[in-house]
Protein backbone atom coordinates (compact mmCIF):
# COMPACT_ATOMS: atom_id res chain seq x y z
CA UNK A 1 0.00 0.00 0.00
CA UNK A 2 1.15 3.10 -0.93
CA UNK A 3 2.15 6.14 1.48
CA UNK A 4 0.82 8.78 -0.71
CA UNK A 5 -0.70 9.76 -4.04
CA UNK A 6 2.26 9.80 -6.88
CA UNK A 7 2.57 13.31 -8.01
CA UNK A 8 1.65 13.45 -12.01
CA UNK A 9 4.25 15.31 -14.19
CA UNK A 10 3.78 16.51 -17.84
CA UNK A 11 6.07 17.99 -20.07
CA UNK A 12 5.24 21.28 -21.38
CA UNK A 13 6.90 22.33 -24.99
CA UNK A 14 5.44 25.81 -24.92
CA UNK A 15 2.60 27.93 -23.36
CA UNK A 16 -0.40 26.11 -25.46
CA UNK A 17 0.75 22.83 -23.56
CA UNK A 18 2.04 24.34 -20.32
CA UNK A 19 -1.60 25.41 -19.83
CA UNK A 20 -3.09 22.58 -21.02
CA UNK A 21 -1.17 20.06 -19.03
CA UNK A 22 -2.03 22.64 -15.75
CA UNK A 23 -5.85 22.52 -16.80
CA UNK A 24 -5.58 18.86 -17.02
CA UNK A 25 -4.49 17.54 -13.89
CA UNK A 26 -0.75 17.58 -13.48
CA UNK A 27 0.37 18.43 -10.38
CA UNK A 28 3.28 19.83 -11.17
CA UNK A 29 4.62 20.39 -15.31
CA UNK A 30 8.54 20.40 -16.75
CA UNK A 31 10.23 22.42 -19.05
CA UNK A 32 13.00 23.83 -20.86
CA UNK A 33 14.51 27.10 -21.51
CA UNK A 34 16.57 28.17 -24.36
CA UNK A 35 19.58 26.25 -23.10
CA UNK A 36 20.79 23.28 -21.76
CA UNK A 37 17.63 21.79 -22.75
CA UNK A 38 17.26 17.90 -24.52
CA UNK A 39 13.88 18.84 -26.19
CA UNK A 40 15.35 20.70 -29.04
CA UNK A 41 12.10 20.24 -31.35
CA UNK A 42 9.67 22.13 -29.21
CA UNK A 43 9.25 26.16 -29.45
CA UNK A 44 11.00 25.69 -25.88
CA UNK A 45 10.73 29.33 -23.45
CA UNK A 46 12.53 32.68 -23.33
CA UNK A 47 13.83 33.60 -19.79
CA UNK A 48 10.71 35.96 -20.25
CA UNK A 49 8.38 33.40 -20.97
CA UNK A 50 9.84 30.86 -18.15
CA UNK A 51 9.42 33.69 -15.90
CA UNK A 52 4.91 33.91 -16.95
CA UNK A 53 5.10 30.54 -16.81
CA UNK A 54 6.15 29.89 -12.87
CA UNK A 55 4.00 33.06 -12.24
CA UNK A 56 1.18 31.09 -13.46
CA UNK A 57 2.29 27.47 -12.45
CA UNK A 58 2.28 28.61 -8.75
CA UNK A 59 -0.62 30.56 -8.77
CA UNK A 60 -3.01 27.58 -10.11
CA UNK A 61 -0.71 25.75 -6.82
CA UNK A 62 1.45 22.93 -9.26
CA UNK A 63 5.38 23.28 -9.66
CA UNK A 64 7.46 23.41 -12.54
CA UNK A 65 10.53 22.11 -13.12
CA UNK A 66 13.01 22.73 -15.86
CA UNK A 67 15.19 20.97 -17.77
CA UNK A 68 19.13 21.34 -17.70
CA UNK A 69 20.17 18.20 -19.17
CA UNK A 70 22.22 18.07 -22.56
CA UNK A 71 25.30 16.71 -22.28
CA UNK A 72 27.11 20.17 -21.54
CA UNK A 73 30.26 21.27 -23.97
CA UNK A 74 32.67 23.76 -22.59
CA UNK A 75 31.15 26.72 -23.72
CA UNK A 76 27.95 25.98 -22.02
CA UNK A 77 29.56 25.37 -18.37
CA UNK A 78 31.04 28.37 -18.56
CA UNK A 79 27.49 29.68 -18.91
CA UNK A 80 25.71 27.70 -16.20
CA UNK A 81 26.22 28.85 -13.21
CA UNK A 82 24.80 32.55 -13.55
CA UNK A 83 21.98 30.73 -15.67
CA UNK A 84 21.26 28.66 -12.87
CA UNK A 85 21.09 32.07 -10.60
CA UNK A 86 18.75 33.30 -12.40
CA UNK A 87 16.22 30.75 -12.83
CA UNK A 88 16.30 30.42 -8.90
CA UNK A 89 15.52 34.05 -8.83
CA UNK A 90 12.04 33.48 -10.63
CA UNK A 91 11.04 30.51 -8.69
CA UNK A 92 11.87 27.30 -10.41
CA UNK A 93 11.00 24.81 -7.89
CA UNK A 94 13.57 22.55 -9.20
CA UNK A 95 16.58 21.79 -11.84
CA UNK A 96 16.62 18.41 -14.03
CA UNK A 97 20.43 17.14 -14.77
CA UNK A 98 22.16 14.66 -16.05
CA UNK A 99 25.87 15.21 -15.57
CA UNK A 100 27.30 15.20 -12.48
CA UNK A 101 29.44 18.50 -13.37
CA UNK A 102 25.94 20.48 -13.79
CA UNK A 103 24.84 19.00 -10.10
CA UNK A 104 27.64 19.66 -8.12
CA UNK A 105 28.08 23.21 -10.06
CA UNK A 106 24.61 24.01 -9.49
CA UNK A 107 24.96 23.25 -5.30
CA UNK A 108 27.59 25.55 -5.29
CA UNK A 109 25.65 27.92 -7.83
CA UNK A 110 22.47 28.16 -6.10
CA UNK A 111 22.15 25.69 -2.68
CA UNK A 112 18.47 25.91 -2.24
CA UNK A 113 17.62 25.06 -5.76
CA UNK A 114 16.31 21.59 -5.34
CA UNK A 115 17.70 18.82 -7.83
CA UNK A 116 16.59 16.28 -9.91
CA UNK A 117 18.65 13.62 -11.76
CA UNK A 118 17.60 12.99 -15.15
CA UNK A 119 16.55 9.71 -17.07
CA UNK A 120 19.06 10.93 -19.08
CA UNK A 121 21.71 9.83 -16.30
CA UNK A 122 20.93 6.44 -17.05
CA UNK A 123 20.48 5.47 -13.33
CA UNK A 124 19.32 1.47 -13.20
CA UNK A 125 20.44 0.38 -9.52
CA UNK A 126 20.33 1.16 -5.80
CA UNK A 127 23.86 1.84 -5.59
CA UNK A 128 23.76 5.09 -8.04
CA UNK A 129 20.36 5.93 -7.23
CA UNK A 130 21.54 6.38 -3.36
CA UNK A 131 25.16 7.65 -4.34
CA UNK A 132 23.13 10.94 -6.26
CA UNK A 133 21.38 11.06 -3.07
CA UNK A 134 24.24 11.74 -1.42
CA UNK A 135 25.91 14.53 -3.08
CA UNK A 136 22.63 16.36 -2.84
CA UNK A 137 19.71 15.12 -5.21
CA UNK A 138 16.21 15.39 -4.36
CA UNK A 139 14.81 13.17 -6.70
CA UNK A 140 16.02 10.56 -9.30
CA UNK A 141 14.40 9.88 -12.54
CA UNK A 142 14.92 6.45 -13.50
CA UNK A 143 16.27 4.83 -16.78
CA UNK A 144 13.15 4.37 -18.69
CA UNK A 145 13.80 0.47 -19.44
CA UNK A 146 13.38 -0.63 -15.83
CA UNK A 147 11.13 -3.03 -14.76
CA UNK A 148 8.67 -2.84 -12.28
CA UNK A 149 10.56 -5.26 -9.93
CA UNK A 150 13.89 -3.61 -10.45
CA UNK A 151 12.31 -0.31 -9.41
CA UNK A 152 10.56 -1.62 -6.16
CA UNK A 153 14.56 -2.88 -5.60
CA UNK A 154 15.88 0.40 -5.71
CA UNK A 155 12.75 1.49 -3.80
CA UNK A 156 13.94 -0.86 -0.80
CA UNK A 157 17.66 -0.06 -0.82
CA UNK A 158 17.34 3.90 -1.24
CA UNK A 159 16.44 6.41 1.39
CA UNK A 160 12.73 6.78 1.79
CA UNK A 161 13.95 11.11 1.43
CA UNK A 162 14.98 10.00 -2.00
CA UNK A 163 11.79 10.84 -4.34
CA UNK A 164 11.93 8.12 -7.48
CA UNK A 165 10.14 8.64 -10.71
CA UNK A 166 9.60 6.83 -13.58
CA UNK A 167 7.94 7.29 -17.01
CA UNK A 168 4.63 6.16 -17.52
CA UNK A 169 4.32 7.38 -21.49
CA UNK A 170 6.59 8.53 -23.92
CA UNK A 171 9.06 7.26 -26.59
CA UNK A 172 11.28 4.96 -25.85
CA UNK A 173 14.92 4.27 -27.09
CA UNK A 174 16.64 1.53 -28.12
CA UNK A 175 19.42 2.64 -26.33
CA UNK A 176 20.15 3.15 -22.63
CA UNK A 177 18.13 6.30 -21.62
CA UNK A 178 18.95 7.94 -24.94
CA UNK A 179 22.47 7.84 -24.95
CA UNK A 180 22.62 7.18 -28.18
CA UNK A 181 24.93 8.07 -31.05
CA UNK A 182 22.96 6.71 -34.28
CA UNK A 183 21.45 9.74 -35.31
CA UNK A 184 24.41 11.99 -35.17
CA UNK A 185 26.18 9.29 -37.35
CA UNK A 186 23.05 8.54 -39.57
CA UNK A 187 20.89 12.42 -39.46
CA UNK A 188 23.93 14.40 -38.49
CA UNK A 189 21.29 15.62 -35.85
CA UNK A 190 22.76 14.49 -32.14
CA UNK A 191 20.06 12.68 -29.79
CA UNK A 192 21.90 13.74 -26.32
CA UNK A 193 21.23 17.15 -27.58
CA UNK A 194 17.64 16.71 -28.25
CA UNK A 195 17.72 15.93 -32.10
CA UNK A 196 17.02 12.72 -32.57
CA UNK A 197 15.76 11.74 -35.97
CA UNK A 198 14.92 8.08 -34.39
CA UNK A 199 16.64 6.50 -37.33
CA UNK A 200 16.31 3.06 -34.80
CA UNK A 201 12.64 3.63 -35.99
CA UNK A 202 13.37 3.75 -39.80
CA UNK A 203 12.11 0.93 -42.21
Amino acid sequence: MMDKKPEVLAPAGDRERLEAALRFGADAVYLGGKLFNMRAGTRSFTQEELAEAVKLTHQMGKRLYLTCNTLLNNEEADLLPRYLAEVHEMGVDAAIVSDIGVLMAAHRAVSELELHISTQAGVTNWLTAAELHRLGAKRVVLARELSLEEIRRIRANTPPELELEAFVHGAMCMSVSGRCLLSQYLAGRDANRGECAQPCRWS
